[in-house]
C-alpha cells in the first residue's frame, strides 16, 4: 500500500511558516503545527503544566492559570539548563501527539502532508519525515518582521534569531528551499510548483525509506 510523504516545513522566526502552510492547505494538503501541539500539552490541566509551574513557580503563570509563554521565554533565555530541563517535559509529549496527528493525516487519502515546526531539526523532529523544506529570509528581514508582529524591540528580536538554528546550517540541511522575501502571490507560485513536485514523488514511492519491505 503507498504511503504518504510527510514533508517537514521549518524556518527561522517570522519566516512565514505559516503562511506558508495555509498556501500548501488551499491545495488540498493537510497539516499539523508543532507549536498548536506545544500549546496544547501545556494547557491547564495538562501534566507538563504542572510539572512547570512546580519547577518554575507560579509566576510563569497568568491570572487565568494559563502558561504565560513569553515570560517562561524570559525566564529560560539565558539558562541553557532551565531550557534543556523544560524541553525534557514538552518534547516526549510534543512527540507522542505529533505522531497521532501525522498517522490521522496518513489516513486522509492525501498523498502528503505536512509537519510544521520551528524546531524541527533540533528537537529531532526531522526522523518523522520524509523531506524538509526551508522557509527561508535574511535576518533583517526576520527582526523586521517580529519587531512589527509581536512587539519586542530590534534588541530582542535580535536575540531571538542569534539563538535559533543559524541560518546557513538550516540551508545546509533543506531538500527544498521557498524564498519568502516577496508577496504572497510569490510565495504561492514556488508553493503550486513544490506541490507538483511532490505529488509527483509521492505517485513514484511505494514505501517511505526505512520501512520494512
Amino acid at each position: 500500500m503507498r504511503q504518504p510523504l510527510t514533508i517537514g516545513v521549518t524556518g527561522g522566526i517570522a519566516s512565514g511558516k505559516s503562511a506558508v502552510a495555509r498556501a500548501f492547505a488551499e491545495l488540498g494538503v493537510p497539516w499539523v503545527d508543532a507549536d498548536d501541539v506545544a500549546r496544547e500539552v501545556v494547557e491547564p490541566g495538562e501534566p507538563a503544566l504542572a510539572e512547570i509551574t512546580e519547577h518554575f513557580g507560579r509566576g510563569v503563570l497568568d491570572a487565568e492559570g494559563r502558561l504565560d509563554r513569553r515570560r517562561l521565554r524570559e525566564t529560560i533565555f539565558a539558562e541553557p539548563d532551565e531550557r534543556a530541563w523544560l524541553e525534557s517535559v514538552t518534547h516526549p509529549r510534543i512527540r507522542q501527539r505529533l505522531l497521532a496527528h501525522l498517522e490521522r493525516m496518513s489516513e486522509s487519502g492525501a498523498p502528503y502532508h505536512l509537519l510544521v515546526s520551528p524546531l524541527l531539526f533540533e528537537s529531532g523532529q526531522a526522523a518523522l519525515v520524509d523531506r524538509c523544506l526551508v522557509i527561508d529570509v535574511p535576518e533583517a528581514l526576520q527582526v523586521a518582521r517580529t519587531t512589527a508582529r509581536d512587539t519586542v524591540d530590534e534588541a530582542q528580536a535580535r536575540a531571538i534569531v542569534a539563538a535559533q538554528m543559524p541560518r546557513d546550517e538550516r540551508l545546509a540541511r533543506a531538500d527544498d528551499v521557498i524564498d519568502n522575501q516577496g508577496d504572497l502571490d510569490a510565495l504561492r507560485a514556488q508553493v503550486a510548483r513544490l506541490d507538483a513536485h511532490y505529488r509527483q514523488l509521492a505517485a513514484a514511492s511505494t514505501q517511505r525509506p526505512g520501512d520494512p519491505s
